[in-house]
């Protein structure tokens, strides 16, 4: 599949068009109808949780946070293609890939309300906390995938990132090293047009991030990222590629994200309103839904259902995060290292003092 995929020579792979049509049925995954109504319903769920949680950040019962809007099929249709025991080594933007890895909109609000319980996951889930520095956590993808190896396991690791990260030292380290070990890691980049106001033109002369497989001798793909079919698709075959034993992929997802970078961005100074009417008729969920209605399977009663039930969840999810207690003092300390040195145990007794004094 790779190899047919060419991104040098601008071969990308779409499965559904934009109308909810499909358009190369030969790639088609075969997914029961009731696997795809669940992926629409995770993924009209996190774009319901991200709006209400814009909501609240607007309100300041949040801290700053990323948007989601846009992207959630990328998100969605690669999770669906771990299995249970895979790793999943996240950035920041990828809502839907957590709801499916095991993550809830409690530890989403927990953790952009500034409180560790949102990193804590229940025992058995392999998701990595969130990572905000760019591409830091792409190294961690590729030592676990690397421990993988060494244990004798079949696990898959997949990370994320975006399409400015591939500008950063630490994208380049990793896939190297996962290319020279063979670590089964696959790299999976939401190319969403822009790093914060930066587009991608201004990040990279390559014509795409996938061609960037070839210096690392890895497999590398382009696929329609608004496109469940063809993100699910492609990703299976990079996890069963890794389990195999063969090593890492690169798998580049041209989506948008239809929101702004962050609650702290305006993105209507960088890029037209016309750029950004244009892409909400790619949007996702449409496209899908589209799909759903043509084969019976969706309506707008199912919608209105499913959406006021989602809505009731996510409510009473963030009123369980704001009446718990405030995060304890020594968590901020307690997570670095397995045994806490004493300079970190110095800092924490200063830092308790402090809010003693302050009457916390």
């Amino acid at each position: 599949m790779f190899s047919t995929f060419d991104p040098l020579q601008g071969k990308r792979l779409t499965i559904m068009n934009e109308s909810g049509e499909i358009v190369a049925p030969e790639w088609m995954p075969k997914l029961p109808d009731d696997k795809i109504v669940d992926a629409y319903k995770t993924m009209l769920y996190a774009r319901i949780g991200d709006l209400k949680a814009v909501s609240y950040q607007r309100q300041g019962r949040l801290y700053t946070l990323p948007t989601n809007i846009g992207q959630e099929a990328a998100a969605v249709g690669s999770a669906l293609a771990l299995e249970k025991t895979d790793w999943m080594v996240p950035a920041y933007r990828e809502l839907g890939a957590w709801l499916v890895k095991g993550a809830t909109m409690r530890d989403y609000f927990f953790y952009f309300g500034g409180s560790e319980e949102g990193s804590r996951y229940p025992d058995g889930t392999r998701l990595l906390p969130v990572s905000v520095p760019i591409t830091s956590q792409l190294t961690h993808a590729v030592g676990i995938g690397f421990a993988s190896n060494y244990k004798g396991e079949k696990d898959v690791v997949i990370t994320y990132f975006g399409d400015g990260g591939s500008s950063q030292g630490d994208f380049h380290e990793a896939l190297n090293w996962a290319a020279v070990f063979s670590c089964p890691t696959i790299f999976f980049c939401n190319n969403n047009g822009y790093a914060i106001s930066l587009p991608r033109e201004k990040q990279t002369k390559s014509k795409t991030i996938a061609q960037k497989a070839i210096a690392y001798d890895m497999p590398g793909i382009q696929i329609d990222g608004n496109d469940l079919f063809a993100v699910y698709r492609a990703t299976s075959e990079a996890v069963k590629y890794a389990r195999d034993g063969n090593g890492p992929v690169l798998i580049e997802a041209i989506t948008y994200r239809l929101g702004a970078h962050t609650t702290s961005d305006d993105p209507s100074r960088y890029r037209s309103a016309e750029e950004e009417k244009e892409w909400e008729a790619k949007d996702p969920l449409l496209r899908l839904r589209v799909w759903l209605e043509k084969k019976g399977l969706w309506d707008d009663a199912k919608e209105k259902d499913y959406s006021e039930e989602a809505t009731s969840d996510i409510e009473s999810q963030f009123a369980e995060f704001e009446q718990y207690k405030a995060t304890p003092i020594e968590d901020i300390f307690k997570y670095t290292f397995e045994e806490m040195p004493d300079s970190l145990k110095e800092q924490m007794i200063e830092v308790r003092n402090h809010v003693n004094r302050m009457g916390g």
